[in-house]
């Protein structure tokens, strides 16, 4: 096989086209085998397979800087700089990265999870290249879903501006440019980049001017009538007022067409698109039919592209989903939001159900939340699905837009707490600390499936501002449903289980860790009180106010960062109305960025387990706390 004769891109320079192509399908018979065991982002890379051969056959990584939006499609990239042998450890703890990862390899220059983000990496490295004085090309793949980002206009626009030596891929796997002019589209290009061309452009442009009288006119005439042919018949158009050389459209799978093409590109000054049509899922049949379903997939059976599914109750996002087709059919106000996660937020079956009340806005966070406050506005009840992750694009708009203003948007925070394999891009860590000190925001978390059910009740009976409920990665408890659920007071807590001296107030599956840490701490004869506290604001003031009359020892548990979380709203709580001497202890997630494996054993790693609970609970001891007056 040629593949085991790779062992890094410099392999690639002496292979014939031939040779190319037969590497191209071994590449993909890898993936196809490696990721059934594994899981992970097939159908993207599928797609990338001739494209990423291209690149590396034509330029020289890492001293070419390759910089890949989002990072799914990456594996290739990862196959040909010396990780193949790796590939078994894909998305598993301390194994290699689902996305690009710059401690692995330094053929891995930019990092990212989130889309819309490698235009404008390019455009800073691109800058810093030219200001070291030195020559390197920067070359930046983006995919048509990409570029519905804001951001990436943005850089498109800087990046015109500047005139910078830089080469973006457009990786269009959707044929969002129609193909009946294509073979204009390449001959145009390949006239474009001919220098015999631009000279004699150049030069005729000279001599109209010198015609006296009419020369001036006659020029600008001849200008005005190519660029009415170019917007009549190049769909690039758009990308040349950006101020881009564009390219394309070229068969991305044809290895010969690629480097022709990179090699033009390579050969022009200044910004240049290339425009590379692919086929999601190519080489293989079941992601090539459903690209979405095999987008990101969980292993498989190849003969047949069953996928493995565990058996057990239905994951949190599924309950949602059908807990709000529920609402809506009671309460036409309703209408989803989503930026570009229809299928990941559980919500295809809303849109089969109410097509005209599911508002899919791409990827625009921003765009998607501030879309949310204008519904509220005008009376309807906007449900803005999206990841924690994600929802970190859109911070200002919800703190400007939404919650300034006091609009009844409800958030469906998907991904809350830990993520699993897509690791720390993906983490859904920090929303609490980054909404909480936000005035007029409801936040929720149930304990289980059936309270979700009851939290998305809440939020749409709720008509006084901004809620929203967050919801974790994972299967439900399998608890009973409730078909006819009520809503809930808002900022009560709830005891789970009584206790003597102690309490562990817990969020979310967190209050299954705090029932095993009572189990392990009932052996040893101390009783220990258990609290759900499913509203993260507002706390539950009374029941705040009884543990510090009481004197028990808490545990604030909490899959959240610790800096500024909810923990950190309970101290703060105690502080600002002077009540000292508490023994009070904060267990979540550290100030450190937790890499990819399973969520059990990401809670290992910083220590949300029982045992550590229990631990630190028959450990703690009450300490009195100075009361600091700033007198010395």
């Amino acid at each position: 096989m040629l593949l085991d004769q790779i062992n890094g891109p410099q392999d690639l320079k002496a292979l014939t086209t031939a040779q190319l192509e037969q590497l191209a399908a071994e590449i993909r018979q890898f993936l196809i085998e490696k990721l059934s065991v594994t899981g992970g982002h097939l159908a993207p890379n599928l797609g990338v397979v001739e494209l990423t051969l291209a690149m590396h056959y034509l330029f020289n990584s890492p001293e070419d800087k390759f910089i890949y939006d989002v990072g799914h499609q990456s594996y290739v990239h990862k196959i040909l700089t010396g990780r193949m042998e790796r590939f078994d450890t894909l998305r598993k703890y301390k194994g290699l990265c689902g996305f690009v990862k710059r401690a692995e390899s330094e053929h891995d220059v930019w990092e990212a999870g989130h889309s819309s983000t490698s235009l404008s990496a390019a455009m800073g490295m691109a800058l810093a290249r030219d200001l070291k004085g030195e020559t390197n090309r920067v070359v930046a793949v983006i995919g048509d879903g990409a570029l519905t980002g804001g951001m990436a206009l943005e850089a498109l626009n800087h990046i015109g501006h500047e005139k910078k030596d830089l080469i973006v891929i457009l990786n269009d796997n959707e044929m969002s440019i129609a193909p009946n002019v294509g073979a204009l589209h390449h001959y145009l290009g390949k006239i474009r980049t001919d220098r015999h061309y631009h000279k004699a452009k150049d030069e005729l442009q000279q001599l109209l001017n010198k015609v006296p009288a009419i020369g001036g006119k006659l020029a600008k005439t001849a200008e005005r009538f190519k660029d009415s042919l170019k917007y009549l018949l190049v769909s690039g158009i758009l990308f040349e007022q950006f101020g881009f050389t564009y390219l394309g459209p070229v068969d991305g799978h044809d290895i010969e067409q690629l480097i022709d093409i990179m090699k033009q590109a390579d050969s022009m000054p200044g910004p240049v698109l290339v425009h590379v049509l692919t086929v999601k899922g190519k080489g293989y049949s079941p992601a090539e039919a459903d690209s979405f379903k095999w987008h990101g997939i969980t292993p498989y059976k190849i003969e047949s592209g069953q996928v493995v599914k565990a058996v057990g109750p239905p994951v949190y996002t599924d309950v949602f989903g059908q807990m709000l087709i529920e609402l809506a059919e009671k309460d036409e106000r309703i209408v989803a939001v989503t930026p570009a996660m229809p299928g990941g937020s559980g919500l295809l079956p809303f849109a089969a159900r109410f097509p005209n009340r599911m508002i899919d806005v791409g990827i625009a966070e921003q765009h998607a939340a501030t879309m949310s406050a204008a519904l509220a506005i005008e009376g309807m009840k906007p449900v803005f699905a999206v990841y924690s992750t994600f929802l970190q694009r859109a911070y200002d708009q919800v703190v400007h837009d939404i919650c300034r203003q006091n609009l009844n948007v409800i958030f469906a925070i998907d991904r809350a707490g830990f993520v699993g394999p897509d690791g720390e891009t993906h983490h859904g860590v920090y929303d609490i600390s980054f909404l909480r000190h936000i005035p007029n925001l409801v936040i929720m978390m149930p304990k289980d499936e059936n309270e979700l059910r009851q939290m998305l009740k809440t939020a749409v009976d709720y008509d006084d501002g901004p809620i929203a409920v967050r919801y974790p990665r994972i299967a439900g408890l399998g608890v009973e449903m409730d078909p006819n659920p009520q809503a809930l007071p808002i900022g009560k807590w709830e005891t789970v289980r009584e206790g003597d001296s102690s309490v562990i107030m817990a969020i979310g599956p967190m209050l299954q860790v705090a029932e095993e840490a009572a189990e392990l701490l009932k052996r040893d004869g101390i009783n220990v009180q258990i609290v759900n506290a499913r509203f993260i604001k507002p706390l539950d003031e009374q029941m705040l106010l009884q543990f510090a009359a009481e004197g028990k020892q808490m545990i604030v548990l909490e899959e959240n960062a610790e800096l500024g979380g909810f923990g950190s709203s309970v101290l703060e709580f105690y502080s600002l109305r002077g009540i000292y001497g508490l023994a009070i202890r904060i267990i979540g997630v550290p100030d450190l960025f937790v890499e990819h494996g399973t969520i059990k054993e990401q809670r290992v790693e910083i220590g949300l387990t029982a045992e550590r609970v229990a631990s630190d609970l028959k450990n703690m001891q009450p300490r009195r706390m100075k009361r600091v007056t700033g007198q010395q």
